[in-house]
């Protein structure tokens, strides 16, 4: 039976006119590969709105894996977020002007949820073909974080395996501030974005070796 994959990425915000999580996410949208085949859709970033618009997705199309995708300016390597957690409190407006502060995301939900993807194994195999990539242990708290842990708030208790993965400045992003942060192709991110869902797709378990932080 052929599985099918939801990705999704998020409209530009703060004022960009472009993100490459749906950049990437996109250039996916109906790919196939053995036994899976990939749907993309757009979130908006708005806190609450997005949310609706995910588990909309998902209710649509009744996938058996969900990554979500988010841009992650400054970061220098694809970041598999291992930890969503119950908060939303943004550093900056969303783009229907909200800027929630320590607000639960589900109200009474448990304080966090871990990722269901082999997060370990998808970055030993992006390591392994050249790619810059890492465990990370916070997706913030602004609308990405918000889009993870809704997701696995609605997939604890089902046969959903889903999490969330960052991903970095494309260059024409960097290259327009003036602390030329860290970037990556749009070509390497969609090649990243493949190879998590391979990965995501033929490992069940995932490998035991070293991703934490000492900070």
């Amino acid at each position: 039976m052929t599985k099918t994959i939801l990705l999704t990425g998020f409209e530009p915000f703060n004022g960009a006119d472009i993100n490459p999580s749906w950049e990437a996410a996109r250039a996916l949208d109906g790919w196939t590969g053995p036994g899976f085949q990939v749907v993309a859709r757009q979130l908006p970033c708005v806190f609450g709105r997005a949310n609706v618009a995910l588990l909309d997705a998902v209710e649509e199309l009744h996938p058996d894996i969900v990554i979500g995708v988010g841009q992650a300016g400054g970061r220098p390597e694809v970041s598999l977020e291992r930890v969503a957690i119950n908060v939303d409190d943004a550093s900056i407006l969303d783009n229907a002007g909200q800027q929630p502060v320590d607000s639960a995301i589900i109200a009474g939900g448990p304080a966090a949820y871990f990722s269901t993807l082999p997060i370990k194994a998808i970055v030993r195999a992006l390591r392994l073909r050249g790619f810059p990539a890492g465990v990370s242990q916070t997706a913030g708290t602004f609308v990405c974080n918000h889009v993870f842990y809704g997701l696995m708030h609605h997939a604890a208790g089902r046969l959903l395996k889903a999490g969330f993965v960052h991903v970095p400045y494309l260059p024409e992003q960097a290259a327009a501030r003036p602390e030329r942060p860290p970037s990556m192709a749009l070509a390497d991110i969609v090649d990243c974005l493949r190879i998590a869902v391979e990965l995501a797709v033929g490992v069940d378990g995932d490998v035991a070796e070293a991703g934490g932080a000492t900070h």
